[in-house]
């Protein structure tokens, strides 16, 4: 059996790497995708937020981070992957792992040469890297994570372009050509890319790594700051999407630097449909994302990762944009 490619989807908190994954699997490419997803807290919401297909197979991997507490757990599911290919039990050409926003890449991809069992089966086919226009040089200056997503990138998509100048956004491309002068740059525009710049673009060179990190292939141990947390909000009553906004947006005054990211999908009173909420510190929107199943429990599921975040004050806030269910008198 030939190797099987693989693509590391990673990019800062916010960048567009669910919305990206999106357009590749609905793509009309012909390749038939395996997705690994990672998300930093306790409870995921982009897998909700995937399109489901029979001819895709999505693995969640979820309370910690794919580049350090987690990471065992990627070795086990190639493995039962590839198994399954092997036996006929999975049909698969291609496998995407979309890291957490706060993933350090280098151990992700350290996994594909230094585990004997994965060498066997896999590929690292190349490491795509989204970076959002509006936050980008914020989170370059504060975090480190963001630094290595770009260094190890074999390509960089930008998003988010139409919310910032030419002028910044020139810059931008400036920092990120300093940064790693090798990778292709290019721009995501509502997750949409050029499926030839994303899977199978044998992009990964190890030699160059090596140059950039001497010791890539030996340990590369990685923690994450002790004030970066996680909590997840869940609520069975409806809610009112008005009463959510106005809530979030005096939350957002306040605590948004450090609201490094919120999402969720919301139960709204009226609506038919999900209702996505997401925002990135001080920018954030709603929009439809399709109607409930029929036998689909309607709840509401918000994660909030951030610096020192009051969490009970968000969670009494949420509650309180829960609709009250009035008695009906009867005479």
């Amino acid at each position: 059996m030939s190797l099987i490619p693989v693509t590391i989807l990673t990019g800062f908190l916010g960048s567009g790497k669910t919305t990206l994954l999106n357009h590749i699997l609905k793509a009309d490419h012909g390749y038939r995708i395996a997705v690994i997803e990672n998300e930093f807290g306790e409870a995921g919401i982009d897998n909700e937020l995937l399109v489901q297909d029979a001819n895709e197979q999505i693995v969640e991997m979820n309370n910690g981070c794919i580049c350090c507490t987690v990471r065992g757990d990627l070795v086990r599911i190639l493995g039962e992957l590839a198994t399954k290919k092997k036996t006929g039990a999975l049909n698969f050409d291609h496998v995407v792992i979309e890291t957490t926003g706060l993933a350090d890449p280098a151990p992700v991809a350290q996994t594909f040469f230094v585990d004997e069992d994965v060498q066997m089966n896999y590929l690292l086919d190349a490491i795509v890297t989204l970076v959002d226009a509006v936050h980008a040089p914020q989170q370059l200056d504060d975090h480190h994570e963001a630094q290595e997503q770009i260094g190890f990138a074999d390509r960089v998509l930008i998003s988010k372009t139409d919310l910032v100048g030419a002028a910044a956004l020139a810059l931008l491309r400036q920092r990120l050509t300093r940064i790693n002068p090798r990778a292709k740059i290019a721009e995501s525009h509502h997750g949409v890319a050029a499926i030839n710049d994303l899977l199978d673009i044998r992009g990964f060179n190890l030699n160059a790594i090596l140059d950039i990190e001497p010791d890539f292939l030996g340990d590369v141990s990685h923690e994450h700051d002790d004030d970066v947390s996680s909590f997840v909000f869940r609520e069975t009553r409806p809610l009112d999407l008005e009463r959510v906004e106005d809530f979030l947006g005096s939350m957002v005054k306040v605590y948004g630097p450090q609201m490094m990211r919120y999402k969720g999908v919301l139960n709204i009173k009226g609506e038919d449909q999900r209702i996505v909420f997401q925002g990135v510190h001080m920018l954030m929107g709603a929009e439809r994302a399709g109607k409930w199943k029929a036998q689909e429990a309607r709840t509401s599921k918000m994660v909030f990762i951030g610096r020192d975040l009051p969490r009970e004050i968000f969670e009494k806030g949420l509650a309180a944009c829960a609709l009250e269910v009035r008695a009906v008198s009867r005479a």
